[in-house]
């Protein structure tokens, strides 16, 4: 069953026992420990991959954003690895269905609980990175982080440069706003985007990211600091 998860993982373990034990839930390994003492569950893991998690958004921010400021930084990073997110990303890969759970916790809905398919995701990275290396982690972790940075704009969690930019630019009629890519890199699982913001077809602010939303953001971005905008 577990290979099923490797596949949307799109990583194979050496060590399969780790993936295991980041799916079994502490009411699972309580429920047989009288058959089975040597039952691990996860919550070990969930506190090494939640340090992962925070690190490689932290490292993939910092990185790829060197203009954004600290208090943005850090309103995204929160947005990132809140449990409400961690849920969507535990979705995506159909988490609960692999899980390891007690029956009581099976009966009660367990395997939709945000709480524990949060951790089980965390538990996940840790595994994927004592398995692997941190490189394994961020190949598939990355994508994830740039969609949602995507949504985070969308959503206002974080300044929306793209509508600032619209609203000044609508100020005069007959300005035209356009986002173009100019460039487009890397292997199909983590594209990566260079776009240009252009007004009237003159290039006011160019951007990067591994979203073209995101690029698009701080396309606009730029273009707001050439207009003298904070």
């Amino acid at each position: 069953m577990n290979t099923n998860l490797e596949t949307k993982l799109d990583y194979k373990f050496k060590n399969a026992k780790l993936l295991s034990k980041a799916l079994t839930h502490s009411s699972y390994a309580n429920e047989i420990k009288h058959k089975s003492p040597e039952i691990e569950c996860n919550e070990r893991m969930e506190f090494l991959g939640d340090s992962i998690l925070s690190m490689v958004v932290t490292d993939y921010l910092y990185r790829n954003h060197p203009n954004m400021p600290e208090g943005d930084l850090s309103r995204i990073r929160a947005a990132i690895v809140c449990e409400k997110t961690l849920v969507t990303f535990a979705k995506r890969l159909e988490l609960g269905k692999y899980l390891y759970l007690s029956n009581g916790e099976n009966a009660s809905d367990g395997r939709e609980r945000p709480s524990i398919l949060a951790d089980a995701f965390e538990a996940v990275l840790a595994a994927m990175y004592l398995d692997g290396g941190l490189d394994n982690v961020k190949k598939f972790l990355v994508p994830q982080i740039t969609d949602e940075i995507g949504n985070i704009f969308e959503k206002g969690n974080a300044r929306d440069y793209k509508t600032i930019l619209q609203q000044i630019v609508q100020q005069e009629q007959g300005e035209i706003l356009e986002y173009v890519i100019v460039a487009e890199s890397g292997p199909a699982h983590r594209k990566f985007f260079e776009v240009e913001a252009k007004l009237n077809s003159n290039v006011i602010g160019r951007g990067q990211g591994y979203s073209k939303r995101e690029a698009e953001q701080f396309a606009a971005k730029e273009a707001l600091i050439l207009f003298g905008e904070k």
